[in-house]
């Protein structure tokens, strides 16, 4: 039993750090919102924004070359 007096199920070797919650409603993320990067690429990035601004800066370049291919 726990501190509360409730039966805890838990084993401690669970790791509930790297435990993932799914959200409920409107706001919860589609299957499709999940990336599988590789190491290497993991590697190079320290978070989640830094990926994202990446991606956004390599979106903005293509679109101006894109857009200058376009204008020829």
């Amino acid at each position: 039993m726990s501190k509360n007096g409730i039966e805890d199920e838990l084993r401690p070797t669970y790791d509930l750090q790297s435990l993932q919650v799914r959200k409920l409603g409107a706001r919860r993320k589609k299957f499709c919102d999940t990336v599988h990067l590789e190491p290497d690429v993991m590697a190079a990035f320290p978070n989640t924004d830094a990926v994202n601004e990446a991606l956004r800066y390599l979106i903005d370049v293509a679109k101006r070359a894109n857009s200058l291919t376009l204008r020829r």
